[in-house]
This record gives structure tokens, sequence and C-alpha cells, in this order.
């Protein structure tokens, strides 16, 4: 059985297909498995905990609190990190905390910020 995509309106994995049309039954969004095909970017795809497609180069605000393995340092709510770089791996985000330095950090913790 293949893996249906999530709704492109509202990232519901609860898509069917019916009658060559896929169906999102949480908000009615209906489109042809073409137009998903087209709409998904090649390679690496890293969303944040919203489920907006994240970048290189983007700022994202840390949404929960995060302790620093093997420090006593603490990533704050709300911190800002500007110039993400994307990796494939359990840390799917590289960057440079302010005031804390390099970094990986999980996408389900931050959220992308519009600048």
């Amino acid at each position: 059985m293949s893996e249906l995509p999530h709704c492109p309106k509202c990232q519901s994995a609860y898509t069917y297909e019916d009658q060559g049309m896929l169906i999102c039954p949480e908000c009615a969004n209906e489109w042809s498995p073409k137009a998903a095909a087209e709409a998904e970017p090649a390679g690496l795809v890293v969303r944040d905990a919203n489920g907006t497609i994240l970048q290189d180069g983007d700022t994202v605000s840390v949404i929960k609190d995060l302790k620093a393995r093997n420090s006593s340092d603490v990533v704050k709510v709300g911190t800002k990190v500007k110039n993400i770089k994307l990796v494939d791996g359990d840390h799917n985000i590289d960057c440079k905390v302010p005031g804390i330095g390099p970094m990986g950090l999980k996408s389900e913790y931050v959220k992308k910020v519009s600048e």
C-alpha cells in the first residue's frame, strides 16, 4: 500500500483517494495526485512545529525551553535563531544560538519567523 501525501491545506495525515482525487476529511480540501507530486519540493523537506517548510538561511524561534547537552545552559522560549542550515539526521537544524554557540535543534521545537 502506498503512502498518500498529507493535505496541502491543513497538513492532515488522514487523506484518502476517491475517483482519482485526493480528499482531506478534516478540511474538505480536494486535489489531484498530479498536483500533489508537483507541489512537494524535491530533496530534504524539513517542517517546523506548525508544518511550515523551512529552508537554509531562515530565521526561527524556539517554542520550548531546551537544555543544552553536557551544559547547564538553557535555550529559552522565544529565542530567535538566524541563518539556520538544514541537515539530515536526528537533529535536522544546525545553527548558532545567541549566547550559547553552535547547536543542533529538532525542527519540532521551532517555528519559522517572518522577517
